[in-house]
């Protein structure tokens, strides 16, 4: 039985199995539906807002795309040459590293993006503060400890004791101007 003829167009989970990246092709084009329905009631700062927020997002897109086609290019050539042990810790830091790099990238993005859902202002502390974390957290899966200064490593580890601390207050906070708000915390 002809397999297209039985699917229901209009079923989301038989599109979705035939085009995975649909949902985030209509999230997308239903972001920009949404600006564009809100374009006349911004002020002239808001609207400089959302225009910087569309050109970041898709430059920071097309690092991301950049940075992904890079990856996989190197772990190809590694296990084409064989040089993809992961016992080798080098190997293993400029894979893990690579691929942080990408996270932490996607999670800008992502932070950029709520601004135009206008859910966020431009900056979000929290959102700064854990991509910070990721910088570190990075930083330390690529430092070659016996290569590192002893002092750089406890900086860096009073940094992650900061950014974390920060981060604890600041979302103490936002329980606390929740629950005063009257709505449900985070």
């Amino acid at each position: 039985m002809d397999q297209l003829s039985t699917e229901d167009p209009n079923n989301p989970n038989q599109t979705q199995r035939r085009f995975p990246y649909s949902r985030h092709i209509s999230a997308a084009a239903d972001t920009l539906r949404e600006t564009r329905r809100a374009w006349p009631g911004l002020s002239l700062y808001e609207r400089f807002e959302e225009g910087i927020v569309l050109v970041l997002t898709g430059l920071i897109g097309l690092v991301i795309v950049a940075a992904v086609i890079n990856l996989c290019f190197r772990v190809v050539l590694l296990v084409v040459y064989g040089l993809l042990d992961p016992a080798e810790h080098s190997v293993f830091q400029a894979v893990f590293g690579m691929i942080f790099t990408v996270l932490i990238a996607l999670e800008f993005n992502h932070s950029i993006l709520s601004v135009l859902h206008r859910q966020e202002s431009i900056i979000q502390l929290r959102t700064v503060i854990l991509i910070a974390l990721l910088a570190l957290a990075r930083k330390f899966i690529i430092l070659d400890a016996s290569k590192t200064e002893p002092l750089t490593i406890i900086g860096l580890a009073a940094a992650a004791l900061a950014l974390g601390a920060v981060h604890w207050l600041v979302r103490d906070q936002d329980r606390k101007d929740t629950q005063t708000r009257g709505e449900r915390p985070l």
